[in-house]
Parts: C-alpha cells; structure tokens; sequence
C-alpha cells in the first residue's frame, strides 16, 4: 500500500501532533479546522448556553430601545418612485405609464422628459407595477417590498420591441420575466437577485453565497464558511464583480487565494438588483472557470435622508443615506457594522477564540450635466482571532492542538470611482479607475508546559510566521451602442496591475522559507460582444475575449456564443457555449522549492490557464401566471489543469477541498476533467402570500491526475436537493406582518482522501493513502432550517424583527476526519449542530 504523509501545515490540524513536529501553515487557519473553530461557540452544535443568553440579552436590548411609541398609528404608506430607461442605450423614456396593479382607487403616474415618475400614497405592503410604453414590450414588476420606513427607488429598463405595432401579437415578453438578469447577453445559467431574498430565505444570513447556494447546480461547501461549488467546480474559481469591477475575496477571515469565509463584507442592505452566473457566461466575464457574482451597489436616496439599525448573527450595523442638499440630486449610502461577538466580549462575556471583525461601505453618485453621472464607492474591512492552546479541550474527539498558540490579522479594501456618459439616445461608454489591497497576517508558537494536566505554560517557542501583501490597481473601460432595435454592440478593455509581497517562514523546528518574494505582474482583457433580435422570438448573443498575463507571458482567446428561441407565449430554449480560462492563484505561482544545495527556486511561475469548454442547453416553462419551470442540462471538458510533474493524484482541480491551496511545486499544465449534470428548478413566485422554490442538481464531476487515473473530484457529492418555502400572514391590520421561512437541503457526502490508520500511528500523525485518494465519500448531508419574522410597519418606520432556527433536527453532519493521538484512531467532527439566531432591523 502507497502511504502519503502530510505536509507539516497539514499536520497542524490533526488532533495533537507532537510539540516537536508541530508546523502551522497560514493558510490553514482560514480554510480548514482552525477556521470552523472560529465560530465554533455556536457552530460546533455544543452551544455554550452562556453564550446564547448574552446574544439574546444584546438584541432584546435592541429591541425595547426601539420599540414605538405609539403602536396604533393609521395605515402606513410610502412613496415609490424611480427612472425609466432604454434597456440597451439607457435613455431616458418620457411618457411612460405606470400603475399600481389592482389598486382601488387607481395609483398611477407617468414619467417627465428625464424618464422620472413618481407614486405617492402607495400603502405598505407588496405591490406589483405595470409599465407601458408605445413601441416596447410592456414590464411587470411583481413582488415589490414596501415598507413605512424606506422609500422604494427603482430603476427599471424597459426593452424596444422588434416588430412593429401592426405586426404585434401576444408572445412572451422578456421585461415580465422575474428571471431576467441585468446582464441581456446572458442566454443561459444566469440568475438575478435581490437584497430581499438574502434576507428571506431561512438560513442565508443575509449573506449572497448562502443564499445562492439554494439555487440549481449550487451547494454548500460546508456550514462553517460561505465557499459555494458549482456545478463540480473547485470555490476557489468563483470571480467576485462588484459594479463592473473584478474584486478580491469580500470576506472576513478570507485567505488569498479562496472565494470564501465565516462571514461576508457585502452588506445585503446595500445591494441593488445583482446576478449570479454558474457557466457560459458573456465575454465581459473573464478569468473565472466555475461562476460568477456580478454584484451591484445601490444608489443612496437623492431625495430624503433615511436610517437603519440592526443587530443579528453578522454584527451590529447602522446606516444612513440621502442627498447632500434638498437642491442637488447628488447622494450618499454609508455603513459600517462591527463583530456581536467582539461587542459580547468587550461586555464581559469571555469567550475562548473570539472573531472579531468590522466592516465600512461608502458610495456616493453625483449627476453631472444631463448626460453624464460620477459614482465612488469604497468598501473596507478587518478581522482578526487568537486561538491559545491552553483553551483547547482534550476530552474525547475534539478538534484542536493545545501544544499551539495561532493569532491571524486580516484586512481587504478596495474602491473604484467611475464616469458614465451618454454620448446619444444610442449610445453610453463607462471609464473607471479602481483600486484594492489585501493583508493576511500570521503568528503561531509552540507551547511546552510545565504540567500538561493544569496547562502551566513552560515557554512558547515562535514557529512560524506570515505576511502576504496583494494590491491591485486597475482601469476599465466600455462601450455601448445601440444600432437598432435588433442590434447591440459593446467592447471593453479590462488591465489589472497585480503587486505583491509574500513572506512565509518555518522558524522551529528548522528555518524554511515558503514564498519569500515581492514583485508585480499584469492581466489584460478585450472583448466584443454583439446581440442580435432576429424578431421578438429569436435572439443570438456572440461574444470574443482576449486574455493575456505578463507572469507566464501566456495568451487566450475566449469566444462566446448563446442563444434564446421563445417557443410559444410560456416556453423558451436556450443554448450556449463558452470557452474558459483561469489563472493560479498567486500564492501557488509563487511556491518555493528548496533544492538539495539549500538554495530555492520559484517553482510555478510558468503556468498557464486553466481553460474549460461549457457548454449549456436550457428549457424555461410559465406553467402559471407565478409558476416557473426550469431545467439545463450542461457538460463542462477542462483541460490544461496543473498536475505534478511526476505521476501523483494531485490536480489544482482538488483544490478548495479544505478551502486554501496546498503547496506543491514543479506543476505542468497537463490535467483535465469533466463535470456534467442536469438541474431543475420549479418555482412559484410570491402571490397570495407564499412561495416556494424546489432545486434539484444531479452531476458527476472528474479529473485525472498526472498518474492518469481518473478519480472523483472532492466535489463530487452526485446530488444536491433544496425545497424552500414561505408565508405571510396579515395578523390584525395590513401594517402587521408574520412570516414564516422554511428550508430542507439534502445532498451526496464529500469524497475524502483515505487516512491510513497503521502509517498515521507510526508516524503520530495523519497521513493519508493518496493511492485511494477521493474514493471514499462522507455520509449525506441533511439540514433543515426555519424562520420566523415579524414586521410592524408605523409611520415613517418599520421594524422587522426574527429567529432563524438552523439545524433545527440537530444532525450531526460531518465536517472532517483526522487521526487522533489521544486516541489512537481516525475521529470525527462534525458541522453546525441547532443554532438559534435572532435579529432585529429599524429603518426611518
């Protein structure tokens, strides 16, 4: 039997290795148990009871300090407002009509010469809007939140119909469709969003990546962090967009070189209408092989100053937006939210391990002239945790090293400051300047004791240490032209200037330098894309993109190519391919080999892109006015992967298992893989106060390493099924809102590398029989989860307060394996157990 030891930095998860063999790696204390540990008070499934009083008391706090005065106010309303644009040329539209649908008497209104109308009086609660205008497809707009305490501002587009007035029958129209995303050359495996379903759906936490993964062809990577895989893909392949920009990883705790982390820094507050895209994807989207965020801040209130307050499980916040002055409609949207664990502590209650963690999101947009709009935005954050061993239980399976003492630093920020103009009613181009910069600190010692039993420390002994800086400055720049009503064109150019410093040392037992480098290279993209209506039924998006890195001095050419043909009133097909690349991530390309005479060499710099063919066939079905039927079918060939020069398991493929990158050195270009699978969606839109949404992912996703065995990937988990459901009930007046929230996920078990039990005794430590590797799968996931909210809408005001309810059936979902020394056998910890989490929000 092969055996395979783990490196040092793997060894530092295992249950207690020796003081003597004990070597931290950085990366790991983000991505694998250091970092489940970080919310393990609650996440563990050992809730400490302490703990949960003190989270409850805080928000109870909350609670009673804003509770109204005066509870029988008369029935709220609120204002609606917002701007109609040319989809394709964002123009302005004037005269257009628009009317709250079944309102008794009629709210209706019409837009001026700069495409703004206004709806005033419109009582709170959820409407739905009709939008007309002569020569384009009518819009409806279902399911829109109103609330006493925040206007509601929108801006919709509506899209020029192909035939002409005489020539029109009754088909379907793409503008009714909720599916629609802001992005129209989008054909298949795209999905829009709102910041209300980060905040309805159970168990999302008001966070983008858990909701999404309750979407087809998504899951979960584990409870502990927000990593999502999709479609087979590794997390570490998803591409975070933020108002155009390409961004690094938006979350607290987030290693270099992952998608993901405990907690996100996107603040759901802040969000407009957003896509997220799992394959095919448009030219303009580059560098990603696996999905796709394409987020979008929303603009601050340019006519009236309004507040929010909030506390719950991702800390407490408080925002304000509005104009600069009553005469300019120039706004501001500000945020900033800290750690309720860090404010817990700083009370009083001490908590082994506490995160702590802060977040600022600042955006202002300034009209200038009639044409031309200058928007900042600025997001920043920082998050830092202390593990000491002296904390860590030696009782039974429990995960942690008591011989080690770990203390990370995080900080990301990133901004950008951008121009648009509208050069005609036909067409618009966009210059942005955008920057972003990231810092991940790491110390770890080794403790010796005195006494193991009573923990009386002897000395702790510095073992190693990490410091890796990543800056980015970048410059993007669009056109948009609209030719026609059948035809649109854009181009763009994309330059990322990458620099960065990386240091990270083995300092005890022996010195070794892992990366000690600094340096910059550059990304650059092109891209054309053109959309083509033949009539209203058939439409053609094509695409190419132009890839080059200056690191490798490797170049790619990606084109695209998508189509929608609507069948009938209800139904559509879809089709599309895409040919995909990836970059390494920076701290692979950058891994030093030490060679025999002490010395050290870079030994991945000359890598290439990862690329994939996908390729998608979708089928989309109204069954009822609020009933959606969807289903894709897709397969996904990816070649050039990095494999080990010598025959191995190993594929980059593999990577994100465990959420950070393990170091290998002298990779070639040389892997491939395949990921194909069939997903359904049936969903029925909010109507006569519930909805439900029904996914179903079913896929088989494997590589080859450079042994030429094709194995499972460690994503490969063959099926994934959500059903997720919810009600409003009116109790007493309208003002008044009870809901309740439910959700069921089940899925296929992770493939797992074997551990060999005999080596791992021998060696006292796990080492792993990479000969079986991935062909052992963990047992299936299960997890229901159930939320309950109110909201009390007064005037002016609205308070909204819940209890989300995971895990409720408490299952005991495995998390990871390792052997344990205590015990001399493999053990066993497991995900989130039952976590109750309250919240509460006031907007005014």
């Amino acid at each position: 039997m092969t055996t395979h030891q783990d490196t040092a930095w793997q060894r530092s998860r295992s249950f207690q290795p020796a003081a003597s063999t004990v070597h931290l790696r950085f990366l790991t204390l983000d991505v694998r148990v250091r970092f489940f540990r970080l919310f393990a008070p609650l996440l563990s499934g050992q809730i400490q009871p302490k703990r949960i009083r003190a989270m409850n008391k805080l928000l109870l706090l909350f609670t009673l300090l804003a509770l109204p005065a005066n509870l029988y106010a008369q029935t709220a309303t609120q204002t609606v407002r917002g701007k109609i644009t040319d989809a394709a040329s964002k123009a302005p539209i004037p005269g257009a009509s628009i009317l709250v649908v079944g309102s008794n008497p009629p709210i209706g209104s019409s837009t001026d010469a700069g495409g703004n109308f206004r709806l005033a009086q419109v009582p709170v609660g959820r409407v739905s809007l009709q939008v007309t205008y002569l020569g384009y497809e009518p819009m409806f707009i279902k399911d829109i939140v109103v609330n006493a305490g925040k206007e509601v501002v929108l801006d919709l587009p509506l899209t020029e119909s192909v035939t002409t007035l005489a020539e029109a029958t009754v088909a379907y129209k793409r503008s009714e469709d909720v599916t629609v995303t802001n992005n129209e050359m989008a054909a298949v495996s795209a999905r829009p969003f709102n910041p209300g379903e980060t905040l309805k759906y159970a168990g999302s936490l008001g966070d983008p990546s858990r909701m999404a993964a309750n979407f087809a062809g998504v899951s979960g990577a584990n409870d502990a962090r927000n990593d999502i895989v999709v479609r087979g893909n590794s997390p570490s392949t998803l591409l975070w967009r933020m108002d155009g920009v390409n961004i690094p990883n938006p979350n607290h705790f987030g290693a270099l070189g992952t998608s993901g982390g405990p907690v996100s820094m996107i603040n759901a507050n802040l969000l407009a209408k957003s896509d997220f895209l799992t394959g095919a994807f448009p030219a303009e989207y580059a560098n990603a092989l696996g999905s796709v965020f394409d987020l979008r801040l929303r603009k601050g209130n340019d006519e009236r100053h309004e507040f929010l307050l909030q506390a719950g499980f991702n800390g407490v916040e408080a925002g304000a937006e509005g104009p600069y002055s009553k005469k300019s409609k120039a706004s501001y949207l500000v945020n900033y939210r800290y750690s309720l664990f860090g404010i817990l502590s700083n009370l009083g209650y001490e908590i082994a391990g506490t995160p702590y963690y802060q977040d600022f999101t600042f955006k202002t947009d300034i009209p200038v002239g009639k044409r031309g709009s200058l928007s900042l935005w600025t997001i920043g954050g920082r998050s830092n945790i202390t593990f000491l061993g002296k904390d860590v239980a030696t009782d039974g399976d429990a995960y942690g090293d008591e011989n080690e003492n770990t203390r990370v630093k995080f900080f990301t920020g990133m901004g950008a400051i951008s121009y648009e103009h509208r050069f005609s009613d036909r067409t618009y181009g966009k210059l942005t300047f955008s920057g972003s910069r990231t810092e991940q600190n790491f110390s770890g010692d080794t403790v010796i004791y005195a006494d193991s039993e009573v923990k009386e420390i002897l000395s702790e002994i510095p073992s190693e240490s990490a410091a890796f800086i990543n800056e980015k400055l970048s410059v993007n720049a669009s056109l948009n032209h609209k030719l026609s009503a059948k035809d649109k064109i854009s181009a763009g150019v994309i330059v990322d200037l990458n620099r960065f410093d990386l240091t990270n040392t083995r300092l005890y037992p022996q010195t070794q330098f892992y990366r000690n480098t600094a340096g910059e290279t550059m990304l650059s993209q092109a891209y054309l894309q053109w959309k083509h209506r033949f009539t209203d039924q058939l439409t053609l998006n094509t695409g190419l993109s132009l890839l080059h890195y200056e690191l490798s001095n490797k170049a790619v050419v990606e084109p695209r190519l998508g189509a929608t043909y609507l069948l009938n009133d209800r139904s559509s097909l879809s089709a599309a391919y895409g040919l995909h690349s990836n970059i390494q991530p920076v701290l692979l390309s950058f891994y030093q080999t030490q060679n025999p005479d002490g010395s050290y060499q870079m030994a991945n710099q000359d890598l290439g892109f990862t690329r994939s063919h996908h390729f998608v066939l979708g089928y989309q079905r109204n069954l009822t006015e609020n009933l959606h039927l969807k289903a894709e079918a897709y397969y996904q060939a990816v070649f050039d992967a990095p494999v080990e020069s010598t025959p191995s398991y190993y594929s980059v493929l593999t990577e994100g298992a465990d959420f950070g990158p393990i170091d290998k050195g002298n990779l070639v270009n040389t892997g491939t893989g395949r990921n194909y699978g069939l997903e359904l969606t049936l969903e029925k839109y909010f109507a006569r106060n519930y909805y439900f949404l029904i996914t179903t992912s079913l896929f088989d996703s494997k590589y080859k390493g450079s042994d030429g065995i094709e194995r499972n990937t460690p994503f490969n988990s063959r099926y994934v099924v959500n059903a997720l459901a919810g009600k409003e009930f009116r109790l007493g007046r309208r003002d008044n809102i009870f809901s309740i929230n439910g959700k069921v996920t089940t899925a296929g078990g992770r493939y797992i590398r074997p551990i060999d039990l005999d080596a791992s005794a021998a060696g006292n430590t796990t080492i792993y029989d990479d000969s079986r590797a991935f062909s052992e799968q963990l047992s299936g996931y299960f997890r229901t989860d159930l939320k309950f909210s109110y909201k009390m809408n007064r005037k002016r005001l609205t308070h909204e307060f819940a209890l989300d309810l995971q895990n409720i059936t408490n299952n005991r979902n495995v998390f990871q394996q390792a052997y344990n020394q205590r015990t001399n056998r493999v053990g066993t910890a497991y995900q989130q157990g039952f976590l109750p989490i309250p919240y509460y929000r006031l907007t005014f």
